[in-house]
């Protein structure tokens, strides 16, 4: 299979997840709840297009967990109202290599959310990823997120022709020696841009790139002048 067709089918299969009966589209409420929810007396009690599950994150101010609950509904507004995920075109030149250097233990970066006000969630990130770009090298930060490197990072194109907080990416480890792969069509717009229910994380300093990078996705297309702000 070329790179295009699995391109092709890595789109068809975003709008699938994005679309679905928990997909980013159905987030409709994020309730914190300080102590553990009783998710069964919840659950009872939404229309059936609706489910709930638990969330959990650390309390800015106490460090101590935080417990929620978040509501999906697979009939929700932005469901309705969703039109498609703009996008570039497809390039082979933004498939690019790079350099996966681990640390011992588990370091942590300071990453600040969209929802936060200004403050930080310190996040693990497992290694160095060093990649070279338009003749510069550029040592990024990328999380582990359930196993898998994920970078937040931030281009030109940001707020212009792409989302405007930035972007993420999962970089694929090639082989033991480190190698990885960064595929820059697949960059994808944030779970933020679907809802206003999620709390994204926002690019550190080291994952700005001071050049436009045009490859993957754009923005999130409405119908009818929808705005997740204002659902």
């Amino acid at each position: 299979m070329s790179g295009f067709e699995e391109h092709t089918r890595w789109q068809a299969e975003r709008r699938d997840a994005v679309t679905s009966a928990t997909g980013n589209l159905a987030l409709v409420e994020t309730r914190w709840t300080g102590a553990l929810p009783d998710l069964e007396a919840e659950r009872a009690a939404p229309p059936a297009t609706v489910q709930v599950t638990r969330v959990q994150r650390t309390d800015l101010d106490t460090g101590e967990p935080e417990h929620g609950l978040r509501f999906w509904d697979a009939d929700s507004p932005a469901i309705r109202a969703f039109d498609r995920i703009d996008t570039y075109a497809y390039d082979p030149a933004w498939v690019l290599e790079g350099r996966f250097t681990p640390v011992d233990g588990d370091r942590t970066v300071p990453f600040e959310h969209i929802r936060d006000n200004g403050g930080t969630r310190d996040l693990v990130v497992p290694g160095d990823i060093r990649l070279e770009l338009d003749g510069r090298e550029y040592t990024l930060a990328a999380f582990d997120d359930g196993g898998t490197l994920l970078l937040v990072f931030a281009d030109e194109t940001n707020g212009a022709e792409t989302y405007g907080s930035g972007r993420f990416l999962f970089v694929r480890l090639r082989d033991d020696a480190g190698s990885v792969v960064l595929d820059f069509n697949r960059a994808f717009v944030p779970p933020c841009g679907f809802s206003a229910q999620y709390n994204c994380p926002l690019p550190p300093v080291s994952n700005r790139f001071p050049l436009p990078i045009r490859a993957g996705e754009k923005n999130v297309v409405f119908r009818d002048g929808f705005d997740i702000y204002a659902a």
